[in-house]
């Protein structure tokens, strides 16, 4: 029997963070977590507490339950044509079920294949970016890829950036937290001023009013 992967929602926008923050992407947003459950009741004992991302069910746009050929056939039929195809694979924690012949299948049609993840689980090689966002209470596995990007700030000494500085990326990238009634800017912006390895990554998908 096929494999089939749990999809919240599948669209096509720019990229709003780090350092591929304006191109044009497939978002292939998985569903689930292993650091919160996404239940607002689960939130104050949940691993990541922080999260304003909805990963749970199948009910977003073009969400389902889809074999790989299917799921390929959904990222094709949103990329408009031209350019590089890019998606990337998110969540929750995408690495819960995006696996090597998905992203392979993904790659066969052309499509530069990226992943957005907390860093708990490995990640496989065969992915062309990797963007790792740690959280301050969960082990990190994947100690290198292409871009660090450290929701900033998190109190817990785990998660101060200075423990980041020495794995291997080629980006760092500091995110000042979405905290309603609290805004983290300024803090973001003088630490990375402070230390010049980091540069700040904003949600510039919602300064621009896109998904």
């Amino acid at each position: 029997m096929a494999r089939s992967y749990k999809i919240k929602e599948c669209f096509y926008t720019l990229q709003g963070e780090g350092a591929q923050a304006g191109r044009a992407a497939v978002f292939l947003r998985f569903t689930g977590c292993n650091l919160w459950s996404g239940r607002e009741e689960d939130r104050h004992s949940a691993v990541c507490t922080f999260c304003d991302t909805d990963f749970i069910g199948t009910d977003g746009t073009n969400g389902g339950r889809y074999t790989q050929e299917q799921c390929v056939q959904l990222v094709q039929r949103l990329w408009p044509g031209g350019g590089r195809p890019y998606v990337v694979c998110t969540g929750g924690e995408p690495l819960l079920q995006l696996d090597v012949p998905l992203i392979e299948a993904l790659q066969s049609v052309g499509f530069e294949v990226a992943v957005e993840t907390n860093g708990t689980i490995p990640v496989p090689p065969q992915l062309d970016w990797v963007c790792v966002s740690p959280k301050a209470n969960a082990e990190l596995l994947a100690t290198h890829g292409d871009e660090l990007k450290l929701v900033y700030p998190q109190t817990e000494a785990a998660a101060q950036p200075e423990r980041f500085t020495g794995l291997s990326f080629s980006h760092f990238f500091l995110q000042p937290k979405d905290e309603t009634g609290r805004n983290h800017t300024a803090a973001t912006v003088a630490y990375c001023m402070q230390h010049p390895q980091w540069r700040v990554s904003l949600q510039t998908h919602k300064i621009m009013g896109i998904e």
